[in-house]
Order: C-alpha cells, then structure tokens, then sequence
C-alpha cells in the first residue's frame, strides 16, 4: 500500500530501524525520488497521542512495515471547532452603511 497524503501511519521498526520507538505519522508529501524497490521518501508530521502535531519530518521507510490507522477522511480525532448557531439578538445590518462619496472628477483620454 502505497501511502497517500493525509494518511496516518503507524511508523515502527518494521518501516526501519531507526523507529525503534514507534511514532504516528501524518503524511504531506509521497516523493518520486528513485531509491531502493519497496522503499520511499515521506514529508509529514509526527503526532503525539493526542493527534497534534509536534515536529515536521521527512522519513525513509520500506512500504511494507507502514502500517495505516486512519485515511484523510477520516483522521485520528473530531474537529476542535463547532459552528455556533446564530445569535438572534445579534443582526448585521448592511443597509445602515453610508454610500461612498464619489469625488466628482472624470478622467479623460484624449486621444491625439
């Protein structure tokens, strides 16, 4: 499965040997770079338990040790922000703005 942008990605020693310790990874960027069958170059964000991001990397990994918790659609927590429902007391009355004055010269081109 080749990882596409938004994924998250649980990155562990099976992906390389530096991830000894296991990070999640939210991915930006897939490069195109040439390098060895099965491996690839990625740009994201490791996140913290929570799903902040806490640091941007770019990581080398083999294909074959990602494993992938979330897609873009679905990510790793709900949105923080809710709309609020309209305030009735609160009106915004455009009509109430004063027009523009026009300063009363016309520019012309004369034409020779």
């Amino acid at each position: 499965m080749l990882p596409r942008s938004g994924d998250i990605l649980h990155v562990t020693r099976e992906a390389s040997v530096q991830f000894a310790s296991p990070i999640l990874f939210r991915v930006i960027r897939v490069h195109d770079w040439p390098t060895y069958d099965g491996w690839v170059w990625l740009d994201g964000y490791q996140l913290n338990g929570a799903g902040d991001a806490v640091a941007r990397r770019s990581i080398f990994v083999q294909i074959s040790g990602l494993r992938r918790i979330a897609g873009a659609a679905e990510g790793v927590r709900p949105a923080r922000t809710q709309m609020r429902p309209p305030d009735p007391g609160r009106r915004r009355n455009n009509a109430a703005r004063a027009p523009r004055a026009h300063s009363g010269r016309a520019s012309t081109v004369t034409a020779r």
